[in-house]
């Protein structure tokens, strides 16, 4: 025998079966029960919430032989027909596929019909909007006086498309998203009638990833199940088969994000692409992570905001403290226009690095929200580095003291020989170079170690993307070429960005003691190009 999907296989077929969906299911009941059955019923509602379950099951129940409390009893000859899809009375119609004119008239034809068999003949169209609009007109006057023995059931996931003439003769029940609490729980149901172990926080993981919809979730179990077949279900599991990140992972990114450390951030990045992770969804769950902490710094009871474990809680409020609402709304600004380009982008993984070096370099952006951002990380290098203090109308005498006092220490040993010279030919050097490097080394500054004097070369970018090039081998290695290919000398590099590295001894080398000891330096003369 063929394997059957759980979603069909634990297809609800009575009324108490229908989970998240009571307001429905009370009302239909009671129609049945009191014999007020309509005519003609819209369902509307997100993907797998069950509108067409529904439309079977009171297709069922107002052709049963035996009807137990307004529901199907399931066991009658009827109940079985319709089950088994054999009876000529409920005709099911995909308006995908049939969307004509001449599709409708038949149906017109057809009405016209007693039943061979039971109370009612059922039509249920589903996707009912992908109707022609001759095919709605076709459609209005059976649907406003059928005959007494014929019910309508539309079904459709976007109701703004359908003609309100439509609306206007049809009663309308609004499917609502089914919550996680009663997802997880029909989801441990079935886990137990198929005898597979689980622990419950990979089930809420999955209940999460259904998004509102029942059948979406009961196929990612399948899927889960399936992958690690007669093993424990567990939420590392989960995670490896739906390409889904730790939420211990955004942690990790979101801390990389508010110190402005670009690389640390690509880096991380990099783990999750070769670990098999899917960007769009990885987008989407950061997404998702940062509005849980906007929810909780904005939110007076985050408990009942939003749907964490205790300890998750924990942490949340713990990082919300880090940064501030306005920052976590640019963040969710920037990841949210990402989601919706990324979809059918060809180079995904580099609109996701756009997107990280935005949310760690505010001054990418002018717009408000990375104004207040950039004062953010303004005033977080304040707090580390302490502004000196200004004199202002002071005895003259006592100011240059001040001055004096407050000037930076002048270096204790003079740069050695080698690097004078490097710094002597250093717009040499940096026209041998290539590219964004060369840009990037045409605005640093060389400079040396002003207490040891030791033969260190350190290259100061004093732009942030020089960061870029920090920790680059290569780039270091096409530097140390070119200085010995015009200097001779060999020398230890060291690449770093302004206000971004704990040196504080480091000064700017002169070559005012090389030319006075006379030390032999090439000469290059530009010619003007005419």
């Amino acid at each position: 025998m063929s394997y059957t999907a759980l979603y069909r296989k634990f297809r609800p077929d009575n009324f108490a079966d229908v989970k998240g969906q009571d307001h429905i299911v009370t009302t239909l009941t009671n129609q049945i029960k009191a014999n007020r059955i309509g005519h003609a019923y819209l369902f509307c509602g997100t993907r797998g919430t069950g509108k067409t379950s529904v439309a079977k099951i009171l297709a069922k129940a107002v052709n049963c032989l035996h009807p137990v409390d307004g529901s199907p009893c399931n066991e009658c000859e009827m109940c079985r027909a319709i089950q088994a899809g054999t009876a000529m009375n409920v005709i099911e119609i995909d308006a995908a596929s049939n969307n004509g004119v001449d599709n409708i008239r038949e149906i017109r034809e057809e009405v016209s019909y007693r039943p061979t068999e039971g109370n009612y003949k059922v039509y249920i169209i589903d996707e009912v909007h992908m109707l022609s609009t001759g095919a709605f007109n076709a459609l209005l006057k059976t649907l406003e006086e059928p005959p007494s023995y014929v019910i309508f059931i539309l079904a459709t996931t976007e109701a703004h498309k359908i003609p309100i003439t439509i609306l206007s003769r049809c009663q309308r029940y609004d499917f609502h998203r089914i919550s996680i609490d009663t997802i997880a729980a029909r989801l441990n149901e079935l886990l137990k009638a198929e005898g597979v172990e689980a622990e419950e926080k990979a089930v809420r993981y999955v209940a999460k990833a259904g998004d509102g919809s029942m059948r979406d979730a009961l196929s990612l179990l399948d899927q889960c199940i399936a992958f690690y077949l007669g093993q424990k279900l567990t939420y590392d599991k989960v995670l490896d088969v739906l390409g889904a990140v730790d939420t211990e992972v955004f942690s990790r990114l979101l801390r990389r994000v508010l110190r402005g450390d670009v690389t640390g951030a690509i880096r991380l990045l990099e783990e999750l692409i070769t670990g098999g992770r899917e960007l769009g969804q990885f987008v989407g769950d950061f997404t998702w992570y940062m509005r849980n902490l906007l929810l909780v710094k904005t939110s007076e009871n985050p408990e009942e905001a939003i749907d964490v474990s205790s300890e998750n809680l924990k942490l949340l409020k713990e990082e919300s403290e880090m940064t501030d609402v306005e920052t976590l709304m640019r963040y969710i600004r920037i990841f949210s226009d990402l989601s919706n380009q990324i979809r059918f982008a060809a180079q995904k993984r580099v609109l996701v690095e756009i997107a990280l070096i935005k949310l760690c370099r505010p001054a990418m952006e002018t717009n408000l929200d990375s104004v207040l951002d950039r004062i953010r990380v303004l005033e977080q290098q304040i707090k580390e580095r302490p502004v000196q203090q200004v004199v202002v109308g002071a005895d003259k005498a006592e100011a240059d003291g001040q001055d004096a006092a407050l000037q930076q220490k002048k270096p204790q040993k003079a740069a050695p020989e080698d690097l004078q010279k490097i710094v002597a030919n250093w717009r040499t050097i940096v026209s041998q170079t290539s590219g964004a490097f060369k840009l990037m080394l045409q605005k640093a500054v060389p400079k040396y170690n002003g207490e040891t004097g030791e033969p260190v070369l350190f290259v100061e970018f004093q732009d942030y993307l020089g960061q870029n090039y920090v920790d680059n081998p290569e780039a270091k290695q096409e530097l140390l070429s070119i200085i010995e290919q015009q200097t001779g000398k060999t020398v230890d590099i060291q690449m770093l960005v302004v206000n971004q590295h704990q040196h504080t001894n480091l000064a700017q080398i002169t070559v005012d003691q090389a030319i006075r000891e006379n030390i032999h330096m090439d000469v290059v003369i530009e010619e003007e190009v005419r």
